[in-house]
């Protein structure tokens, strides 16, 4: 009997961590067709959604599509580009291995430090008063520190994709580098002596190799990147504001009854990311089928 209820007891913890992931997910949806019994909602409508999709809804100062757009460009440039950069990185890590050591240390500081610690060090560093717009200015580059491009609180989002790339290369590294390292340096070979390029082989044979964990990074930074809060809160423009960002001002607004504002746009939230989630699969899939099956 003990034999039987032990692996049971195992996944106990992943049990009870579905349920509850599961429930609130369910209670967000009932919540954004406007049930809420507590509130004397009990009539399900859509209506919630609609005046989201227009931008006249009570508490949204932006409409849904305009906020959701703003979520989606910050989330795919941020980890585009974190993919680009902390790919090219981990091949330069792979050249030099004498540096090796000292890069992993270098990595492992923006991956322990939080979201909110990287927002800071992007104000200190690139605001129009910060230290990037002070060299200029002591360098004789810029007449003044008013002339330093504002990265910080603009619609382009400069300053949050900055603050996600720091944080986001590091990230890629650690999922791509034991990849890399384990290719059979046989292949390389075989590919110079027919007359390969340095990055030709990078190209035809690292990048597909690695191609299952690049997919691993590229989406879990999405999926983070999208519904992430502290960033664009901290970072982003007045209008229009993130998903996220509107999704907690209409939760905590003191009417209850913008309550089903912010559960449709969890709901939009939870939709964009299950199919995040559903792409990855399908290109995992298909990485996996061109590296012959091995799931690196």
């Amino acid at each position: 009997m003990r034999q039987r209820k032990f692996p049971f007891l195992l996944l106990m913890p992943l049990i009870v961590l579905t349920v509850l992931v599961l429930s609130g997910a369910a209670v967000c949806l009932v919540q954004s067709i406007g049930i809420i019994p507590s509130l004397g909602l009990t009539n399900p409508t859509l209506q919630y959604f609609a005046d989201l999709l227009k931008g006249n809804g009570e508490g949204s100062s932006a409409s849904l599509l305009d906020s959701a757009g703003i979520s989606l460009y910050i989330a795919f440039a941020s980890s585009l580009l974190s993919v680009s950069i902390g790919v090219l990185l981990c091949r330069a890590v792979i050249s030099c291995k004498r540096a090796e050591g000292l890069m992993r240390q270098l990595l492992t500081v923006p991956i322990m430090l939080p979201h909110t610690v990287a927002a800071l060090f992007t104000v200190f560093l690139c605001s129009q008063s910060g230290i990037f717009s002070r060299l200029l200015y002591i360098m004789g580059v810029i007449p003044d520190q008013d002339a330093f491009p504002a990265l910080l609180y603009d619609e382009g989002s400069i300053g949050i994709i900055m603050a996600y790339l720091w944080k986001g290369i590091p990230f890629v590294c650690y999922f791509v580098l034991p990849s890399m390292k384990g290719i059979d340096p046989a292949l390389y070979e075989a590919a110079y002596s027919m007359g390969a390029t340095k990055w030709k082989s990078f190209f035809r044979i690292t990048l597909p190799i690695c191609l299952p964990a690049i997919l691993g990074a590229l989406f879990i930074l999405l999926s983070y990147n999208f519904g992430a809060y502290e960033l664009p809160f901290l970072l982003g423009a007045t209008s229009p504001k993130a998903l996220p960002v509107q999704a907690y001002i209409e939760y905590t607004h003191p009417d209850l009854l913008h309550r089903p504002y912010a559960m449709a746009m969890n709901a939009v939230m939870l939709l964009i990311s299950l199919v995040f989630a559903v792409l990855w699969w399908k290109s995992y899939s298909f990485a996996c089928k061109r590296t012959g099956g091995r799931q690196q």
